[in-house]
């Protein structure tokens, strides 16, 4: 099983990172897997560069299977990020555009109603990419934050992205792509051999992220403690809700929309992603309406999935 960290030459925030990690010992070319495509080994890491937008190629870790015989165990996708804030940040988060129905067309990727496995790293990553970053003197300039699941492209194993945001002026920053390789290297086991946020499935919590915004603060306050793990993060947008005729959606068969589907298939994907696991919701209650806590909380109950309140998970 190899793991298979992704790249684009059109993305500065993409190649940079991918640049600064191939500086690091231990390189040697892999095959092409197809025309416009480049690739290399170190160990059981495989580092595939392509010169299209980092959301457009999908089954990638299908393809890599097809070309190489070689399986993938999961897929590390590298990005930019972009935010009307414009604030420097560098992000991870889960892919997936769980919320929308069959007849949309997903704005970045990735296929209707559909979610990704969750990469179990996300949250052990998320914590070493704040120690490094504070080692190197980005924080407080830059923000380390989770990014709730959006966008794709489609895989098929559990997958995360690792972003520098949010301008242009960051994108480039030799810095925050020498920080992202560090946690690659680091991450991935090549500096010392042993690998942050393998999965061992001995009966932990996972955490199930429901509501919010896209930066998932409550959620946040939780994973950046030791020892937490996460899955899928869905923020107020994946959870499209129509308002039910009487106004309190005691029951979730009242209301209407994607949100049902959304928690579902996040749920199935977590739970997939963390076998021997144990994935508990846990809502950002204050950013719901109360007909809207009452629904959710009703089909968390019908779904048998077990509401947790921070100290739950730690």
């Amino acid at each position: 099983m190899v793991v298979l960290v992704v790249a684009t030459a059109s993305d500065p925030a993409s190649v940079g990172p991918a640049a600064a990690f191939l500086a690091m010992p231990g390189w040697s070319p892999g095959p092409p897997i197809s025309e416009g495509m480049e690739s290399f080994i170190n160990g059981d890491v495989r580092l595939l560069k392509h010169e299209c937008s980092i959301i457009a190629e999908d089954d990638l870790d299908l393809r890599w299977q097809a070309a190489t015989g070689e399986d993938v165990s999961e897929v590390i996708f590298l990005s930019k990020h972009t935010a009307v804030s414009n604030r420097p940040a560098l992000t991870v988060h889960p892919i997936g555009v769980p919320h929308l129905r069959e007849d949309e067309t997903p704005p970045q990727g990735g296929r209707p109603g559909w979610a990704a496995l969750p990469n179990p790293r996300i949250g052990p990553w998320l914590r070493l990419l704040q120690k490094i970053a504070v080692d190197q003197g980005l924080v407080p300039e830059f923000e380390i934050t989770l990014e709730a699941t959006h966008h794709g492209p489609v895989t098929h194993t559990p997958t995360m992205f690792v972003e520098i945001g949010s301008t242009e002026e960051y994108w480039g920053r030799q810095d925050a792509a020498q920080a992202i390789a560090l946690v690659l290297w680091k991450g991935l086991g090549l500096e010392e051999g042993n690998t942050v946020g393998s999965w061992q499935g001995n009966g932990e919590k996972v955490l199930l992220g429901i509501g919010g915004g896209h930066y998932a603060p409550r959620h946040m306050d939780i994973v950046i403690k030791d020892g937490i793990w996460v899955g899928h993060l869905l923020s107020g947008y994946s959870l499209p809700m129509e308002v039910p005729p009487q106004g309190n959606g005691k029951s979730s068969s009242e209301v209407g929309g994607m949100w049902k589907h959304s928690i579902k298939v996040s749920y199935d994907a977590t739970k997939a992603a963390f076998p021997g696991g144990e994935v508990i919701a846990h809502l950002d209650q204050k950013s719901f309406k109360g007909w809207q806590k009452n629904a959710i909380m009703s089909y968390l109950q019908e779904l048998n999935i077990r509401i947790g309140k921070p100290n739950d998970f730690i």
